[in-house]
């Protein structure tokens, strides 16, 4: 079992609750980065960020006991970043996250399916 994958996945289910668009997790152990995984998903609004960090911050802290080291942006920023240390939680509005394009930064690493 590995703790950052499941935690990966778990965020990934919170955030499609909420209807988060596109998620994505990047595999970054081979490929060396800031963490194990990143979580990439967006929305459309600053209430429809809000909802999808809320939603992943209780159902973690609930399911898992955990809670992220940091928190970092904020719905106005039009990003928010939920740190868990192996994982990182991007949440994204749409617009922003086309232009930053983390998933071609990060081109290397592998997705997770499933």
């Amino acid at each position: 079992m590995d703790d950052g994958i499941d935690l990966a996945k778990k965020c990934r289910e919170m955030a499609e609750n909420k209807k988060a668009h596109e998620p994505v997790i990047l595999d970054l152990r081979e490929v060396g980065g800031p963490s194990d995984f990143f979580l990439v998903v967006s929305g459309d609004s600053e209430p429809h960020l809000k909802a999808i960090a809320g939603e992943i911050e209780k159902a973690v802290e609930e399911s898992l006991g955990r809670k992220p080291y940091r928190v970092s942006g904020n719905s106005v920023s039009q990003w928010i970043i939920l740190d868990y240390g192996d994982v990182l939680v991007h949440i994204m509005n749409t617009g922003r996250r086309a232009f930053y394009r983390l998933e071609d930064l990060w081109g290397d690493a592998p997705r997770v399916e499933g």
